[in-house]
């Protein structure tokens, strides 16, 4: 996916999570908009939980999916 179609998705209101996949099978999630920085080659994913920060090219994306909603317990 290029950098226009990850911003699209990023910028659907409202809001919803989405994963990154990487060619080496690690998946970033995406729980909002602001956490993430999309240039022209390069995706930067930022997880407040962790403080960490990951840059990644975005050859290496080879899925953009909507995150799965945990069903509630009955």
């Amino acid at each position: 996916m290029n950098a226009d179609g990850i911003r699209r998705l990023l910028s659907v209101r409202p809001f919803e999570a989405i994963e990154v996949e990487l060619s080496s099978g690690q998946i970033f999630s995406i729980k909002h908009p602001e956490n993430v920085i999309v240039l022209n080659n390069t995706l930067v994913v930022a997880d407040p939980e962790s403080e960490t920060v990951q840059w990644t090219s975005l050859i290496h994306v080879v899925a953009v999916r909507r995150r799965q909603a945990s069903l509630p317990a009955s």
